[in-house]
């Protein structure tokens, strides 16, 4: 794809530039918890933040994004700070947008989805994978084509042409088009692929872990398949599904980790992924998993929720698994502070039994890492695997008796 979709300098400064759009009622603390994301998505893509840039704005600058003073103010900073090669927007920028902003700013500029594409395109690994990505890239850059040539005035004619011929700007666009059509197709024979092989899985419970991105799922696949499932501290470790065949107490079944969730999900990567995310369509039972420790966990729920309920509207078992409580923290409130608590002064306890309260699915409480409470997350789980095994497959209930006392 060039160097346009290319972050990759291990040397590589940045900025990052947000803004409180209150069309959207957003308030300066969303702001820069969105930074804070996009800061670790810099960092995963290998660049290095120096500074961020936010204004307050009624809606976005058609024409910049942000307004001409903080422009500048950015342009100054640039003129100073020479070192810093990458400009990175926490919204996806228009065509218009992004070409006046790089005239103005005189940098690479990067947006939220360019930069989520560029990980995806370095964390691909399958063929399904990398067919994916390489789609959602052209599909993001067919719109941009325009600020990609100098040579627009240039003419092709000749045997065969209507008229003077086609500028290089039509060619390139006929020629991703072609390669959109070509990728699609090799994703519908790979779909194929896919769905033959979870036909050929037979009637097994199926059960998928889903849930933000970096939240333990392949650590806690890792523990209960035993297997070894690449894990990183780093955001989309995982993006092809990966699926195990795990055994708990005689019953097997078969549990598949799935690409994580995040805000403002590049729509072109939903619907290049959505393939990959049949895998929890066709599940029989969803285990969410949260990073507890996270400070905005809930807002990570909702976020996955909604992404859900968008790709699958089958009520089905699902578990809420609060994962990483051995990194939990909170502060403890004085007894004279009069102010309400907020979320970082509830204890783990007393967040267990908000969750337990709410009663509308079932919450476990676990560290996947350390494994703490990892025999009562598998009973649990067992129980209504068992279930749905048992009412599949109702002759096969000897498989279920514990016949260890006959070994003796």
């Amino acid at each position: 794809m060039g160097e346009y979709l290319t972050t990759k300098n291990d040397s590589e400064k940045a900025i990052l530039i947000g803004i409180v759009d209150q069309s959207k009622n957003m308030n300066p603390q969303e702001v820069d918890e969105y930074l804070d994301e996009l800061d670790f998505l810099a960092l995963t893509a290998g660049a290095e933040t120096l500074k961020r840039f936010t204004q307050k704005l009624e809606y976005p600058n058609p024409k910049t994004f942000v307004g001409s003073g903080k422009l500048q103010e950015i342009s100054d900073f640039l003129e100073v700070n020479e070192e810093v090669g990458l400009v990175i927007f926490d919204d996806e920028l228009s065509p218009t947008q992004l070409r006046n902003v790089e005239r103005i700013l005189k940098r690479k500029i990067l947006d939220r989805t360019n930069l989520i594409l560029d990980i995806f395109a370095s964390r691909a690994q399958t063929a399904h994978a990398k067919t994916q990505v390489e789609l959602a890239q052209y599909q993001y850059l067919l719109p941009r084509l325009t600020r990609m040539w100098t040579h627009l005035e240039r003419q092709r004619g000749g045997i065969g042409m209507r008229g003077p011929g086609e500028t290089q700007i039509e060619t390139d666009r006929r020629i991703i088009l072609d390669k959109i059509a070509k990728l699609k197709l090799d994703l519908k024979k790979i779909d194929k692929q896919k769905s033959t092989q979870r036909k050929n899985r037979g009637k097994l419970v199926r059960v998928a872990l889903v849930g933000y991105t970096n939240v333990g799922k392949s650590t806690l696949m890792n523990v209960l398949s035993k297997s070894d499932v690449f894990a990183e501290n780093k955001l989309f470790a995982t993006l092809d599904t990966t699926v195990r065949k795990v055994v708990i107490q005689n019953v097997p079944f078969l549990l598949a980790d799935t690409v994580g969730f995040i805000r403002k999900l590049p729509h072109h990567l939903v619907e290049s992924f959505k393939s990959t995310l049949d895998e929890v369509r066709e599940a029989d039972i969803i285990l969410h998993v949260v990073d507890i420790s996270h400070p905005n966990f809930e807002d990570h729920i909702k976020v996955v929720n909604e992404t859900m309920a968008e790709i699958d509207k089958k009520e089905k078992p699902t578990f809420l698994v609060f994962n990483k409580i051995d990194a939990f923290t909170y502060v403890k409130k004085d007894a004279d502070d009069l102010l309400p608590k907020t979320r970082e002064n509830y204890s783990l306890e007393e967040l267990k039994q908000m969750w337990l309260a709410k009663g509308e699915t079932s919450c476990l409480f676990i560290s996947a890492k350390e494994k703490e409470h990892i025999e009562e997350f598998r009973d649990k789980v067992y129980e209504v695997i068992r279930e749905i095994h048992s009412a599949r497959f109702p002759y096969n209930d000897f498989l279920y008796q514990d016949y260890s006392n006959l070994l003796d």
